[in-house]
Parts: structure tokens; sequence; C-alpha cells
């Protein structure tokens, strides 16, 4: 029940930083495509350019007598090739896939193909002028200003939502102190109606209505308990230990007789005896307590109650069956302050916590339940030692 900050701000600053990265970061990526075919249309320009340095070169030869050197540029590669696509001069350091004229990127290796006249230009058709180039300080700029909004974002909303979550992380500590104190304060006096109900049965005998106060303070003392372990949880470590589960289950039944005795319904019992399981036992007490509690809860008056406790391909099965209202939707009653009826009372908590006891602990819960017929409850401990 405790409010953690840091938990709930790292959490949203989380999901505030995604969705608004997402937003300032699609922006980015259109920008940064412009800037590519920017980038890719200088590079066209530069290799057009550089043909015509080629040509000229070409057409400034009038001698064929004398040996023409073909110019050679650092950061420039050029080639001839025939119309069958003979090699007639090349320079370049690689096998170009396209022999059409047009601009042409093949890896790294952007060329130009320039379609030449025919019979000029050393019987070439074909001139290539190649270069190799990489878009890496535009991507590498575009990653750069990426991370810069990612921290910024998650350092602002981290800060705000921070001191966002302040005043209810104060709120919650005090509201948690108040529900510790108050389950102190409840505790006493529950302890003292309990002690003196049996002193004064012990003396003057059994009667109606002691049973009724015997009946309600148990049920106090449940959502007592649920309260307690549930202000508990996270915080404390549950002691596992040997339980004799047939005993164990036996001692809580007979707990919760004078409540049932208070609904004229009868508990029978079917329990193997001589078994036992590593087990918490607040947290056995939690699944068996809130589940008899349940089906006395939910059962008609004068009804009858089934508990069982078997086993079966070395797996223990615990089993409350009632012949109650049964449960119009599952799904629905592990909800934390859910209630099948609103006028059964309790603060429907109990199952929400059951839930989070064997989902922690690999038990497996099978309900079938029809709607005025019942419901049965089959826990499964898997492992039996």
């Amino acid at each position: 029940m405790t409010f953690d900050s840091k938990k709930f701000a790292l959490k949203y600053a989380s999901i505030y930083t995604s969705i608004l990265a997402i937003i300032l970061i699609t922006p980015l990526i259109i920008y940064v495509i412009l800037l590519l075919q920017i980038d890719k249309a200088k590079l066209k320009l530069a290799l057009e350019e550089q043909t015509k340095r080629v040509i000229l070169s070409m057409d400034s030869y009038k001698n064929e007598d004398k040996v023409y050197h073909f110019p050679r540029y650092k950061e420039y590669q050029t080639a001839l090739y025939t119309r069958q696509y003979d090699e007639v001069f090349s320079t370049l350091d690689f096998e170009p896939t396209s022999f059409s004229e047009g601009f042409y990127n093949q890896g790294n290796h952007y060329y130009l193909i320039y379609s030449l006249p025919d019979k000029h230009y050393f019987g070439s058709k074909y001139l290539f002028v190649s270069t190799t180039h990489t878009a890496n300080d535009i991507y590498f700029f575009a990653l750069a200003i990426i991370l810069a909004i990612l921290i910024m974002l998650f350092i602002f909303s981290l800060l705000l939502l921070k001191n966002f979550s302040a005043p209810f992380e104060a709120m919650n500590r005090q509201l948690d102190n108040f529900i510790k104190d108050s389950m102190h304060e409840i505790n006493t006096p529950l302890s003292i109606i309990n002690l003196n109900v049996d002193l004064f049965a012990n003396k003057h005998g059994e009667n109606k209505y002691l049973q009724r106060i015997k009946s309600a303070s148990k049920t106090l003392a449940t959502i007592y308990d649920d309260m307690d372990f549930l202000v508990k949880q996270g915080r404390v470590k549950h002691k596992i230990q040997e339980i004799k589960m047939c005993e164990f289950i036996q001692a809580r039944v007979d707990y919760f007789h004078d409540v049932a005795n208070l609904k004229g319904i009868k508990i029978s019992t079917d329990i193997t005896l001589g078994i036992s399981y590593p087990f918490s036992k607040i947290k056995l007490q939690r699944i068996i307590d809130n589940t008899i509690s349940n089906a006395i809860k939910y059962s008609y008056d004068g009804g009858n109650i089934d508990i069982r406790l078997y086993i079966r391909d070395k797996n223990i099965y615990f089993e409350v069956q009632d012949y109650g209202m049964g449960i119009a939707d599952i799904k629905k009653i592990f909800s934390r302050y859910y209630r099948e009826d609103e006028a059964k009372g309790g603060f429907g908590i109990g199952l929400n916590i059951v839930k989070d006891i064997i989902d922690e602990e690999g038990i497996t819960l099978k309900i079938e339940s029809k709607v005025k017929e019942g419901s049965l409850f089959c826990y499964v401990f898997y492992g039996m030692i």
C-alpha cells in the first residue's frame, strides 16, 4: 500500500518520454530524409561537373599521333566503355551493374554514366565518372540530436513527475500510517471481545447471543487479517516451514464453525491424513480463510459446504465446494474491492490477496460455478514432499 514516488516517476517518465520523442523525432526524420536527398543531389551535380571536365580534356586532344594521358583524380574514378560494353580504359575499383545513361548508387559507390557521340573519344560510347561517398555525417548528426532529445525529455519528465507525485506520496504515507494505527487500535478490542466471550461462555454456557458475537468477531478478525497482510505485503518476508496441511485445514474449519452455525450451514470434511507441504503459514491461512469465509457468505441458510484435501499424481488438492448463490462473472472476483453481492459486506480484498499469493507461489486455482447452484474452488499445490 506504499506509494513509491521514484518508481512512479521512473515508469511514467519513460512513457511520456517515448510519446513526446515520437512526436518530436518524426519531423527530425523528415528533415534527415531531406538532407539525404540534398546530399545526393549535390553528389550528382559534382559528378556532372567532373564529367564535363573529362570531356573537355578529351576534346582538347588534337594530335592522334601522340599518346593521350587520361586525366586521373584523387576523389574520382573514370572509365570508358564501347557500345558492346567492352572496357577501353578504367580506374574503377568495382564492377558496374548498369550501362544505361543516368545516375546510380552501388554500395558506397556513386557513379554517373554519360553517353558519348558515336565515332569519337577513342571509339568509346559510355563515360563513367564515379566517387566513393557515405552520409555518415548526416546519420551521426541525426543520432546525436535524437539522443539529446531523449535525454532532455527523460530528465525533464522525471523531475516534473517526481515533483508532481510528492504530494501524493505524502498523502499516501499519512494514509498508510493511519491504517497501521487503526489496525493496531482494532486488534486490541477485538482480542478483548474474543477473550471475554470465551470466558463468559465457560462460566454461563453457550447461547445464541454469544454465538452471534463470536461469529461477528471471527468475521471481523478475518477482515483484520486480510488488511494486516495487505499492509505488510512487500515488506515482510514470510517464513517457509513444513506444514501438516491436514491438521492446519481442520483447525481453520473448526474456527469457522461458529460463523457457519449462525446460518445453519453444515461443513463436511474429507481430509486425507499425513499430508505435509513446505509453505508459509500466514499465506496458507489467507488462502483457506478467504475461501471458506466466502463459501459461508455466499451459501444459502441451512446449506452445506464440502471441504476436501487429497493427493493425486503427487500433487496436493484442496477443494472447497458450496451449493449457494454461485458466481456470475468469475473473471471479476479477483479484482480488488469487487464484491459479487454488495449486500454481503466485506471490502472485496480477500480473493485479490489469494490471487497474489497463488501467482507468487505457483499454485493453480480451478473454479467451477453456476449461478444459484454453487461454486467449487480447487487449489493445486505442485510437487508434494
